[in-house]
């Protein structure tokens, strides 16, 4: 399996199934090792895949950590749950940066009742602020259709 993994190209690095190749991989410090934690997240357990997703998270490389919250979501989408390291690690990054679509598809793919109560909250507050905002375009749409016919009619 290893000679499908070219780590210079990162071909075949989606398809990583050997934790213990990411490990090394990581030893060496391996460029795509975000990339193959995507790998990872699509086809091993969640318990084996959480912790070299958290670990690329750290990494410098700012396109890698990308793919490292990429690969949380994915997780989430899979699995339809998370670790508690990747929820720390998600709530530490916070909502409006890398973590940000990660955080969303958690909230979309795992159950209310298994989210953590800072999930729970962000759940609520973001479906709260939706609400308001759509109501908001709503009488903003209603106010001007109603000045356009007033002026319409002048």
């Amino acid at each position: 399996m290893a000679s499908e993994w070219d780590w210079e190209s990162g071909a075949g690095l989606l398809g990583i199934d050997d934790p213990a190749a990411v490990d090394a991989a990581f030893e060496r410090g391996e460029r795509r090792v975000g990339t193959a934690v995507i790998g990872l997240a699509l086809q091993c357990s969640l318990e084996e895949a959480s912790p070299r997703i958290v670990r690329a998270m750290g990494l410098s490389d700012p396109h890698q950590r990308g793919f490292a919250f990429t690969a949380a979501g994915d997780a989430a989408r899979i699995n339809g749950a998370l670790t508690s390291e990747l929820y720390q690690a998600l709530r530490a990054e916070g909502p409006h940066g890398l973590a940000e679509y990660a955080i969303k598809d958690t909230l979309t793919f795992v159950p209310f009742r298994d989210l953590p109560p800072w999930f729970k909250w962000w759940k609520v507050r973001s479906a709260v602020r939706n609400k308001l905002e759509y109501w908001w375009l709503r009488s903003e749409d209603a106010v001007g259709d109603a000045w356009r016919a007033l002026r319409g009619r002048r």
